[in-house]
This record gives C-alpha cells, structure tokens and sequence, in this order.
C-alpha cells in the first residue's frame, strides 16, 4: 500500500498543469492516465499546432450554470502567464484570426513542455493504468488501480475531462466520481460539434460540400461571424461549432451569408455594374460560384439582374441575409470538441477548485461546468483550474 500527497486522475491539460504546481514544495504528487501517452488532446489540435490559448480570453467567453465562477481561476493565471511559460521554453508561435494562438511547431512541443515542469518539481507520472474504486474516510481516498495496487492520498483531483472524441478514452469517469461523492451534474451535452441535417435542406447542400465561406450565424439571439463549412452531413466550420454550445434541439439557426455588408446597397451595385448578368453570375461578386447559384436558385430568380425590380432586391436581400435551417442534430461527442455542462460549480470553491462537500477533492477542466468558445479559451481554463488547483495543494502539503 502506497500513500502520497496528490493522486491526480487524467494526464491532459489540466492534469498536467496541475501536477507541475501541486509538486512545486516537494509534494509527492502522482498522475495517472489509462492512456499510453500523456496529452493527447493537446497533440491533435489546431491541426497538430496546438491552438494553445487565445489573447481575448475572458469570462465572458464561457458558458456555465455560474457564469461568474470561473473569474477567480481565470484572472488569477491569465493567458500572459501561460504566454510567459511557452517563452521559457523557448517555444515559438504566431497568432490567427480572433487572438487565436498557435505554436509555429508541433502541439507536442506544449505536452514535452508540461512534463519538463513536471520533472522539474518532482511530480511522477504512470501511464497504462486506471482507477478504479474510490472511496473516502478519515481524511485519506483509498484508490484501487487496474494494476491490483491500493494507493491511500491526502488528495485526490479529477482531471478526466469529459465525454468528448470518445475514440480517445474519453468517458464519465470524473462526473461518476463527483456524484458519487455528493456533487451535483449540470446537464451535459456535444458541444463545438457539426450540425446535421437531413431530408431537402441536406438533399439541397450536398453540390455546395466542402465549400467555406464567412457568414454571421444566429441562434437564439447569439451570433458569431466566422466561417461556415457545408459537409455532406451538414454544417460545420468555425461559425457553426461556435452557434452549437448555444442551440437547443429544434431551434432555427440564421445564416447571414454577408457579414458585415449592407445586402440591398450591394445588389443596387450589380444591378448597375453587372445588369445584363444572370443574378446568378452576377452573385459571384458577392459570393463562391456554387454558393452564388444556389441562392439565386433559392429565391427562385433565373432572370438578369436589370430585370429586378423593388420586390425581386428585397427578396434576394433577405436570401442572402436572413437563410432559415432546423438543424436535424448534432455529430455528437464523436467529433464534439469539448462537453458542455460537468459537475456544477455550486459544490467547488472558485479560488482552489476544491470541493466543497469533500475537503482534499479537487475537479478541474473540461469535466468542471466550463465550456469555453473555439479558439484557444477551452485549453486557457485548463491552464487555469489547473493552476488554482495545484497552486492550492502545494499550500497545503
């Protein structure tokens, strides 16, 4: 029988990040993962560069039951923080569009960094093993592990994530947990994840697949201007992921295919400059050819741009701006980015993450009721929690 300081269950983001600092005073602190390798949603995103943080992260960025909640843990280690520890490392990067940050190399490079500061505090990692049974009594948490061991701790932190890309390992593990130990769940469910449709709206975009282009989507008074991605399953891209954490089944989505521009100053444009044009070559100004015949046929106008009168412009104004889909659901958390919802915040403590009907249980990142837009905020609350987490064990220990 083993006994440590910290057991901390899930070698991700957050996971490691707490390690790193938990071990900071000498803590003999332990991460366990089933997985064979550490990090592995790091690894594979931003198309393997790690889309790392974003330099507007902020509360308002995240959906919660509390959307107060996580300030503390936000504020009190901040996207320049983590900046300032890539710098240490010597990792270069560059930024895209909306202060989205990414490493000019691989995603590797952030999982090599964690375990670099891992060592250098002291805290052990083991990989290929799973907890099993966990129970709770004076003051110790008795975990049984696949490998037949018993490990006694002081602490114990959930960092399993959530139910996302389950290919990957991904399970309920930290919600069974929690609510085994008296926490409540908030409602959970895919969220940044394509949307489906079926019947004729699917049926309708099918020749427009593996087209992109900007749009303004709307849901339930919630817009965002990004890219819009038709699949032959449905609606993805930047704009769509974002416009899912919002949608509710049921609910139209809007799609405003010219952000940004005035729709009826335009078409009065190319009727002028582009009249002898078919309003569907004439669309090509505004709009790809493909996506440019599809709205042309949708408004049902086949004629010259010259022959539009008053009625035909604001038709095709509202075309263009005001486009009407129910989605018919999701791809869930098969290709869902992250879960929405996870164990309420009511039973943590916002400065330590500790729970509040446990003393010594700690929950952090994606299984915690913090879900962060596309872009980067996902991976800063994990540095976050992660990091008022194990700030907060080494005080301790």
């Amino acid at each position: 029988m083993t006994h440590i300081d910290c057991l901390i269950i899930g070698a991700g983001a957050a996971g490691l990040m707490c390690a790193a600092h938990a071990a900071a005073r000498g803590a003999r602190i332990l991460v366990i993962d089933h997985a064979r390798a550490p990090g592995e949603k790091i690894r594979i995103s931003g198309g393997g560069r790690c889309n790392f943080t974003n330099l507007q992260a902020g509360p308002d960025n995240y959906l919660s039951e509390n959307p107060h909640f996580a300030k503390s843990a936000l504020a009190r280690y901040t996207q320049w923080d983590f900046l300032d520890l890539i710098g240490r490392h010597g990792i270069a990067w560059h930024e895209k569009t909306l202060g989205q940050l990414f490493c000019d190399g691989k995603a590797t490079q952030v999982v090599d960094m964690l375990l670099a500061e891992m060592r250098r505090t002291g805290a052990d990692l083991r990989l290929g093993i799973s907890a099993g049974a966990i129970d709770h009594g004076d003051g110790v948490f008795r975990v049984s592990l696949s490998s037949g061991e018993i490990l006694h701790s002081t602490t114990l932190v959930l960092a399993t994530g959530g139910k996302s890309i389950p290919k990957m390992g991904a399970t309920d593990f930290a919600l069974r947990i929690a609510r085994q130990f008296g926490h409540r769940i908030t409602e959970t469910r895919p969220a940044l994840v394509p949307f489906t449709l079926n019947g004729p709206a699917l049926a309708g975009l099918k020749p427009l697949a593996g087209l992109s282009t900007p749009v303004r989507a709307t849901t339930a008074a919630t817009s965002f201007d990004e890219a819009m991605l038709i699949t032959h399953r449905g609606l993805s891209g930047p704009a769509m992921l974002q416009l899912s954490s919002y949608w509710r089944e049921g609910q139209e989505i809007a799609i405003n295919l010219l952000p940004g521009q005035q729709a009826q100053s335009a078409l009065r444009d190319l009727k002028t400059t582009a009249g002898r044009k078919s309003v569907s070559n004439a669309l090509t100004a505004l709009l790809p050819a493909r996506l440019a015949a599809h709205v042309a046929a949708r408004a049902g106008l086949t004629c010259n741009m010259a022959d539009l009168g008053a009625r035909d412009l604001d038709h095709l104004a509202s075309t263009l701006t005001d486009w009407r889909l129910t989605p018919a659901g999701t791809e869930g958390y098969r290709t869902a980015e992250v879960m929405l919802g996870g164990i309420s915040t009511e039973g943590l403590e916002a400065r330590t993450m500790e729970s509040r009907h446990i003393p010594g249980l700690y929950a952090i990142g994606e299984a915690v009721d913090v879900t962060g837009w596309l872009g980067g905020y996902n991976f800063q609350w994990a540095w976050s929690s992660g990091w008022a987490a194990g700030t907060a064990i080494a005080d301790r220990t």
